[in-house]
């Protein structure tokens, strides 16, 4: 059969500072390969939906088959799905990834008949059994996984080895058009997945049942000697947890003379747990390092559950600056900071010689502070959760707490690019544009037009035509309902010890910095 891959448009904070290569797309698409049927892939960051359309009127796919790694790509995904069976009425449309998981239904409603089907958990592991049972003439709602209008599937299963596959990077049209910061053009690459911790926003350990597996190092340096840019983006939840690993896998790579730079992103208390790995990693060429410190007070890190004390939090931000690498740190901006607290976080940020990137407070499905936050939804409008936009109440008026916002960034966007400083960001350029490369540049133009205030509200006041459904507050009569609990987030169940390949320090170590009960 002819399948075609989609990946969704762009985010609002992809528009400047990011845009990646589709590395969970390509990994489903080399699944489907694996398994005989003839692949197309199109992402739709780089191209636009005449683009789509031409290439399905063309093609004709027996199959498509939408990413949904966003909820706020989800109106246009069932858009782009209604159109697409409007012109192919017989191919078979479904939507996968992470958000999809865990509002599979929802989508399955929105698509009023367009898709038949939305799989849960990991892509790999579901999409061959399906394409499978689409070809046999089968019901989709017995595959594993399966979201359909007539039911759901059993469960869905782990993928058997992640070092089965390698991603099926040259179906991607438009390689050089990823890039992460200066790192232009970049390619994006697995060292592990999952994640161990459980923190209340993130819905990394939900989806995959707090389990953390390994790629081999064999399957990652085959994989990097296939890669021809020189970025790499290790798209890891957290970089290194397991110090064997991250030792092998450097001096595998080192024996390689494998010469690139990365990006990665990790925790504080992890950096400092192994800074012999980062030591190391920084000589075989990580350029960027991502530290999550989400805020800057200790209240703070108890209401987003990160147990790091926050003089640990300060002590790996030293060590970072110690390596020579760029740091970018992350802030959660509560939808209750005040025009003073804004002030603080401002004056602190611009005292810093990393630069912070703010995002907002959002409570996502598959979260626990979705659970104990979704009947406080101002809006539940798919497109404004993009952690750039308040769904939650905000203390100050709603102009007034973006105005706030929008001034932080630009002043510390306005601090690393000053005209100044111009001799910097004009060598970084000019080195670039030799070599055909203008995603950075362009970046450098986007802020001002992008983050706006009006343009924010602006996104408030347009037509909501597809929300996020609330978790029934009460069963009708006659009708029994599960009620939610963290465990009914997961969408792997956990496996408890045995699905983190980790040794027992490092499960000590896990379980010293996290807040939940061990399941």
């Amino acid at each position: 059969m002819r399948v075609l891959a989609v990946h969704p448009g762009p985010l609002m904070y992809t528009k400047i500072f990011l845009r990646l290569e589709p590395l969970g797309l390509e990994l489903v698409a080399a699944a489907a390969r694996q398994a005989g049927h003839e692949v197309g892939l199109i992402d739709l960051q780089v191209e636009d939906h005449r683009a789509f359309f031409r290439l399905i009127d063309a093609w004709r796919p027996d199959v498509i088959a939408f990413s949904c790694n966003y909820l706020a790509n989800i109106p246009e995904i069932v858009d782009l799905a209604k159109a697409a069976k409007t012109r192919l009425p017989r191919t078979v449309i479904c939507v996968g990834g992470h958000s999809a998981s865990f509002v599979a239904k929802a989508i399955i409603d929105h698509g009023e008949g367009a898709i038949d089907c939305v799989l849960r958990g990991e892509g790999e592991a579901c999409v061959p059994p399906l394409l499978a049972a689409i070809e046999a003439g089968g019901d989709l709602a017995a595959v594993p996984g399966a979201v359909t209008m007539d039911g759901e599937g059993p469960p869905p299963g782990f993928v058997h080895s992640l070092d089965d596959l390698l991603p099926a990077r040259d179906l991607v049209r438009h390689r050089r058009k990823y890039f992460i910061g200066v790192l232009d053009p970049c390619a994006s690459i697995e060292f592990s997945r999952g994640c161990p911790w459980d923190c209340s926003f993130c819905s990394a350990w939900t989806f995959y049942g707090r389990s953390y597996r390994l790629l081999s190092t064999e399957r990652v340096v085959e994989d990097l000697r296939r890669i021809r840019e020189p970025g790499i983006f290790i798209v890891d939840d957290v970089a290194f947890v397991q110090e064997r690993h991250g030792m092998e896998l450097g001096e595998a790579v080192a024996r390689a003379g494998i010469k690139k730079r990365y990006y990665l992103e990790t925790r504080g208390d992890v950096l400092l747990r192994h800074k012999e790995v980062f030591r190391f990693w920084k000589e075989l060429g990580v350029a960027y390092m991502f530290l999550g410190l989400e805020a800057i007070d200790e209240d703070g890190l108890k209401k987003y559950r990160k147990r790091v004390p926050l003089g640990r939090n300060f002590e790996a931000l030293e060590f970072a600056r110690s390596l020579g690498v760029h740091v970018a740190i992350n802030l959660i901006a509560d939808p209750d900071w005040d025009h003073e607290r804004f002030r603080i976080v401002r004056e602190w940020c611009l005292e810093q010689p990393e630069i912070v990137n703010i995002s907002v407070n959002t409570p996502y499905p598959g979260t626990e502070s979705w659970l104990t936050e979704e009947r406080r939804l101002q809006t539940r409008d798919y497109r404004l959760f993009d952690i750039q936009h308040a769904v939650l109440p905000t203390r100050l008026p709603l102009d007034e707490f973006y105005g706030e916002l929008i001034a932080t960034q630009r002043a510390i966007y306005r601090k690393h690019i000053d005209w100044r400083d111009i001799r910097g960001v004009a060598g970084i350029s000019t080195r670039l544009l030799l070599r055909g490369q203008t995603n950075f540049v362009k970046s450098l133009f986007k802020l001002n037009s992008v983050y706006r205030t009006d343009v924010l509200l602006a996104d408030h006041r347009a037509p909501v035509k597809y929300e996020i459904p609330l978790q029934p507050s009460a069963p009708a009569r006659g009708v029994s309902v599960e009620p939610a609990s963290g465990r009914s987030l997961y969408i792997h169940a956990p496996r408890g010890r045995a699905g983190r390949a980790i040794d027992s320090a490092t499960e000590r170590f896990v379980d010293e910095t996290r807040m939940g009960a061990t399941p």
